[in-house]
């Protein structure tokens, strides 16, 4: 009994640490054709990470989105569209509608991924990362189009609401003090 009680507690251990351990670059995720894949793509990019949806009042901030990938994309930039359905069920599409959407209304032409949940008891580990407990940046996402900028080093830099737009003086300074590295 003593010795299972040590292998349990030892197995438990090992799984915080390695928990711990994990990046943001090593969680598995699923893009929007359903592939099994994760950020190691996009490891010493700065990145902006946003739970997006179709059918939203802030869905226009596609454009904005997009137009940053088009700027900045060549120096080392990429914005991530991570679906949600959580807010007024704003995103109710099949992956192939959302792709779909998103390329015949907005050109979206950065990585979309699976359609995911941003708070609650399923929220995704990426978004545990972003805004859980440990993170800077701690809390529920409350609506549609927050974003996360993340650092080349894949630490999380800052946290803007929906209300920020994509082509804020705000946004892109801090888009552009990540891309210098400062």
């Amino acid at each position: 009994m003593k010795t299972d009680l040590i292998v349990c507690a030892v197995l438990l251990l090992g799984a915080v640490f390695v928990q711990a351990a994990e990046t943001i670059y090593s969680l598995p995720l699923k893009d929007i054709d359903g592939k099994s894949t994760s950020l190691d793509a996009y490891k010493g990019k700065v990145l902006l990470i946003v739970n997006v949806a179709s059918k939203c009042g802030y869905t226009p901030q596609y454009t904005g989105l997009e137009a940053l990938q088009q700027k900045y994309g060549d120096k080392g930039f990429v914005v991530l569209g991570f679906p949600c359905n959580q807010f007024r069920a704003q995103e109710p599409g099949t992956a192939e509608e959302i792709k779909q959407f998103c390329s015949s209304k907005y050109h979206v032409t950065f990585p979309l991924f699976e359609k995911i949940e941003v708070n609650g008891p399923n929220r995704h580990p990426l978004y545990l990362m972003l805004a859980g407990k440990e993170s800077p940046f701690a809390g529920d996402i409350r609506w549609n189009f927050t974003k996360f900028l993340v650092g080349r080093d894949g630490k999380v830099l800052k946290r803007f609401e929906p209300g920020v737009t994509p082509d804020s003086a705000q946004m892109v300074q801090a888009i552009e003090s990540a891309l210098a590295g400062s």
